[in-house]
């Protein structure tokens, strides 16, 4: 004889768990980026690399990186200037396009978190 039951599932609460864990794995990937960047930014006394700041905008879930510096932009652009060796031109662009897997696999394991 077949049993009825009935099922009631409320997703809220997990779709709330989910959207946080993107944005601390957006969080975290952005610092990566930043910490890549810091590697390869151009030094003189260390103004730029110390105005480089990781963030995330929560309602969109957008992770940024920047570079207060009044020359950062100059100095990311330029490709003409000579930096001390390891350092570049393009040091956020770089960093950012190369850390493409890192990124994903920071933000797929904060979701994994918050589905255990």
């Amino acid at each position: 004889m077949p049993q009825n039951f009935r099922l009631h599932f409320d997703g809220a609460p997990a779709a709330r768990a989910l959207r946080d864990a993107a944005g601390r794995g957006v969080f975290l990937a952005a610092e990566h980026v930043l910490g890549l960047s810091n590697d390869v930014v151009p030094l003189d006394e260390g103004y730029l690399q110390s105005t480089g700041t990781a963030s995330v905008d929560e309602p969109s879930l957008t992770g940024m990186v920047s570079f207060d510096g009044p020359y950062a932009v100059r100095q990311h652009e330029e490709l003409t200037w000579r930096h001390a060796p390891g350092r570049t031109a393009k040091y956020l662009e770089n960093s950012l396009n190369s850390a493409g897997p890192e990124v994903a696999a920071l933000i797929a394991a904060e979701l994994r978190r918050a589905l255990r």
